[in-house]
């Protein structure tokens, strides 16, 4: 089991050092004979040591007991002053003073200096007084040179110590925060990099999985090639959605045309492509746009709008019942509203695609970093028809509206 260790019991090296020479350096100051003040008939000569072997002592738990270690030299010197003196004790009780402001308590740091200034006030005023000649000034001079000098340098020391470390702890936060936005950056930039390659692909591989399951499963000749062709026509999109990613993210910055973005105009190919995917399953696809003629909305909204209908478009091929699914697009109230509807529940022929759900994740992001809403569930009309509706409410400012002057 490891030691236990008390701090008082356990001085730091350099406090032992220092009380050793400290103690040495008084006796040989007492040694030869070197006083601060003159004989005294009352007390012997070896009473000059108690005051300087007391200090000395002290100085062992000047940073583990720095105001106790206080107290005892504010004893020590006042009895020192009883004796002939000693220059070291004088010294050392001025090390305390400097120790407890820079080793003791917050509050006793901002105390002692004033305390000190006032006791030299205190004293040299008293003197003054009662001496009433200007040597008595050297006395509040002395006093503030052992008490408020130390006092207020180990002030001083203490705030830039304690805006040495404030500084470094605000750079080790800003540090942190700093990795924090990278890491959420890296974090966003890997999802958007997921809903772009999901919703490129997703559809053109959900289109390729069912029909060539259905072509091993089909006999004639005809159907195989029909299935086949929709196929390679996947393939064929998907490989350019592809490519068309993997140019963006080797695109350096500020070189090459910049790369069109899907927008609402090709809606039109998009239902085409899954009324070709759609055919052997009996799904059929209609397109309704209720936009005022020559609407222009911002890119992002136009996009986000594009892959919501792509990722319905493609979760009908995957498990909706045969029969209509229904896009429409209306525009009010400065909001594009996106409503793709779909069968279901019920019985279908065919074979379909596994789903992982990241579709429906990757529309409520885009929906939600253009703070709109998006509803998708099962939705049951007023004739009891069970349908699957996508509705999404995207707010859009028209780019043709002026502003108001």
């Amino acid at each position: 089991m490891p030691r236990f260790r008390h701090p008082v019991l356990q001085p730091h090296r350099d406090d032992v050092l220092l009380a050793v020479s400290s103690l040495l350096a008084g006796l040989l100051l007492w040694s030869l004979g070197l006083h601060t003040q003159g004989s005294r008939l009352l007390l012997p000569g070896w009473a000059t040591l108690v005051p300087l072997c007391t200090v000395s002592a002290l100085e062992l738990v000047r940073r583990s007991a720095p105001q106790f270690a206080l107290a005892g030299g504010v004893l020590a010197v006042i009895g020192d002053q009883f004796t002939q003196g000693s220059l070291a004790t004088v010294v050392i009780f001025a090390d305390l003073v400097y120790a407890a402001v820079v080793y003791g308590t917050p509050r006793a740091a901002r105390r002692i200096p004033i305390t000190t200034g006032l006791v030299t006030l205190a004293l040299t005023v008293g003197f003054l007084a009662w001496f009433r000649k200007p040597e008595a000034l050297l006395i509040g001079m002395v006093a503030g040179l052992i008490s408020f000098a130390p006092a207020l340098t180990g002030s001083i020391l203490r705030n830039h110590r304690e805006a040495a470390v404030a500084a470094r702890l605000r750079a080790e936060q800003t540090a942190l925060l700093a990795e924090m936005d990278r890491a959420q950056a890296v974090t966003a930039e890997r999802a958007r990099m997921a809903r772009e390659l999901h919703d490129m692909v997703a559809n053109h591989l959900s289109a390729i999985a069912i029909h060539s399951t259905a072509a091993l499963s089909l006999d004639t000749p005809d159907a195989s090639t029909r299935a086949l062709s929709v196929i390679r026509e996947n393939s064929v999109q998907g490989l350019a959605e592809m490519r068309r990613l993997i140019g963006l993210l080797r695109k350096s910055e500020g070189s090459g045309e910049p790369t069109a973005a899907p927008s609402l105009d090709g809606l039109d190919a998009l239902l085409e492509t899954s009324r070709a995917s759609g055919t052997d399953s009996g799904l059929t696809f209609t397109l309704a746009d209720d936009r005022p003629a020559g609407l222009r909305l911002p890119a992002p909204v136009e996009l986000a709008a594009y892959r919501i209908v792509q990722e319905s478009l493609t979760n009908a091929l995957k498990h909706a019942s045969p029969g209509p699914v229904a896009v429409r697009l209306s525009y009010a109230d400065s909001t594009l509203h996106v409503t793709v509807t779909s069968t279901f529940g019920g019985g279908r022929a065919g074979p379909r695609a596994p789903g992982s759900g990241a579709g429906l994740v990757g529309m409520r992001e885009r929906v939600s970093l253009l703070d709109g809403e998006l509803e998708a569930g099962p939705v049951t009309l007023d004739d009891g028809t069970k349908t699957w509706q996508v509705r999404a409410l995207l707010p859009a400012e028209n780019e043709n509206e002026e502003l108001p002057t």
